[in-house]
């Protein structure tokens, strides 16, 4: 029975792409940085080879690896989550989504005021801790919403459980994610909802994402259809707004996304376990926080013994990442425009180092070679 787990170290970039610059992360380089931490060590993924990729020069390199490795290039335009995951799914994207730095064009607003028949505050780019501290107390009073968006491609909404239920913040998500489409279609629709009072406001775990459909056939599509399983954990759903997903769970935090993963191994299925561990972008690279990436980061390291340990004859084990957010290049907290990781690891896999990759869709197509099927997208295989 084969089964593949597919973990994606969310923002593990190691190095910049020769377009860099054009993005703004000239320099940028998520592993160094993270590496200059006493807190980083990761001798399981030196021991498969993460030293040995094309580029990387911190650690010490194995003279034996024990894993298929590769440095992967993303010939898709853009650097975020979505764009990242489409790709390594096999869908290549030619333009970079929409965002927007000075806040979203009034006849948006407008739209959206309509639909909802709630105006709304703030429209820039803002943290997501910081926009509830700064209009909190005038969305209570008045019910209008707060939207505001990031270096990413979205469109968030912000609304206190007591004054919008969760359930209306949700629905006015889906219109707004039924409205941005086209020129205007962003990668994803955020509810943020929160409660507290006035000093005191805080973000509860009840957030949902509602991602633009794929514009292309994926590798989750063509195992679906071939009938094998498909699992997301975490984030992985949402950013294929459900499509080719037979299976899912969220998790809270990359603690508990590795111990729902190692649940799965236990499990009987055969096809794909697709899983995002988000907390290296989300809590550490956004925040410049090199200490605590290389913590998470090790973290990680010291459970892979116990998914090498639940593998099964015919199980891989794939580690990579989406795209960079290095967290000690202090002109930016964006994401980084890097080259990612590709660590391949089975009983049958022979190790090897196959050097640079021109597209992370040669993982979807990896992925889909080892179950017979012949990829809908261009890439190529790895196996």
């Amino acid at each position: 029975m084969k089964r593949i787990f597919l973990i994606v170290l969310d923002s593990f970039g190691i190095g910049e792409m020769e377009d860099a610059a054009e993005y703004g992360d000239k320099g940028t380089n998520t592993i160094a940085s993270v590496s200059s931490s006493s807190y980083f060590h990761v001798p399981h993924m030196k021991k498969m080879g993460l030293f040995n990729l094309d580029g990387v020069s911190c650690g010490e390199k194995e003279q034996e690896i024990s894993a298929r490795i590769a440095r992967m290039k993303e010939a898709s335009k853009g650097k975020d989550t979505t764009i990242g995951h489409w790709e390594i799914a096999g869908v290549i994207s030619k333009q970079p989504l929409p965002t927007y730095p000075n806040g979203f064009p009034a006849e948006v607003l407008e739209q959206f005021s309509a639909l909802t028949g709630r105006g709304v505050l703030c429209n820039q780019t803002y943290s997501g801790t910081e926009v509830i501290r700064d209009y909190g107390d005038e969305h209570v009073r008045t019910g209008d919403l707060i939207v505001y968006t990031s270096a990413d491609s979205v469109f968030q909404i912000a609304a206190h459980e007591d004054v919008v239920p969760v359930e209306q913040l949700y629905e006015y998500c889906q219109m707004a994610r039924d409205m941005l489409q086209g020129e205007h279609g962003v990668g994803r629709v955020i509810a943020r909802p929160f409660n507290g009072k006035s000093g005191s406001y805080v973000r509860t775990t009840r957030r949902h994402d509602y991602s633009l459909l794929p514009p292309g056939v994926t590798m989750l599509d063509q195992l679906q259809e071939t009938g094998f399983a498909v699992i997301g954990v975490g984030k992985i759903k949402d950013i294929f707004a459900g499509k080719g997903i037979t299976e899912y769970v969220y998790t809270q935090g990359n603690a508990d996304g590795i111990e729902k993963s190692l649940a799965y191994m236990d499990k009987e299925f055969e096809g794909l376990c697709f899983i995002n561990l988000v907390d290296y972008d989300m809590l550490y690279g956004h925040r410049n926080d090199i200490d605590g990436y290389a913590k998470a980061l090790t973290y990680f390291d010291e459970k892979l013994p116990e998914f090498l340990g639940k593998m099964r004859e015919e199980d891989i084990l794939m580690i990579t990442a989406d795209h960079g957010c290095d967290p000690g290049y202090l002109i930016s907290t964006d994401h980084s425009r890097e080259h990612t990781p590709f660590l391949m690891y089975g009983k049958n896999v022979k190790a090897e180092n196959l050097g640079t990759r021109e597209t992370f869709a040669d993982i979807g197509a990896t992925v889909l070679d080892y179950f017979g099927i012949e990829p809908a997208f261009h890439g190529s295989s790895m196996l």
